[in-house]
């Protein structure tokens, strides 16, 4: 994959070079929930799922994204309910799912204390398949 070339259907070449310096801060300094996440979900652990995590799609960065299954994972903190950071999140929501994504949210307590309930939900949906 180039520089310039994003996977397709996720972002435009455009949006991938505003995007990506920020992306690639965040996967350099993740949050601890994001991080244990990763740690579980990456090199296809789950189902043989290949995860990405910081990705670009359209004008938005999703914390992990497994594009063959159609699937988004979000790690949210408190700033999550922020009734303006609770908007954008409903809005990149709607986008993403017009786009055939599926989205699935988990708070960084729910990763960090329950990390098995939380990767039996990711192992289900990808057991489900797209919705």
């Amino acid at each position: 994959m180039t520089e310039d070339k994003p996977h397709p259907s996720t972002s435009s070449p455009e949006q991938w070079r505003k995007l990506k310096p920020h992306a690639q801060e965040m996967r350099h300094d993740p949050t601890p929930a994001e991080d244990c996440l990763w740690q579980r979900i990456r090199n296809r652990q789950i189902q043989g799922a290949k995860f990405r995590r910081q990705h670009t799609i359209e004008g938005f960065i999703v914390d992990f994204v497994c594009i063959e299954a159609r699937l988004v994972i979000e790690v949210e903190g408190h700033i999550h309910n922020n009734i303006d950071q609770l908007m954008r999140d409903l809005e990149r929501q709607a986008m993403l799912e017009t786009k055939g994504f599926r989205v699935v949210q988990f708070s960084n307590h729910a990763v960090l204390h329950a990390t098995d309930a939380v990767l039996q939900v990711i192992n289900a949906i990808l057991t489900d398949g797209p919705q």
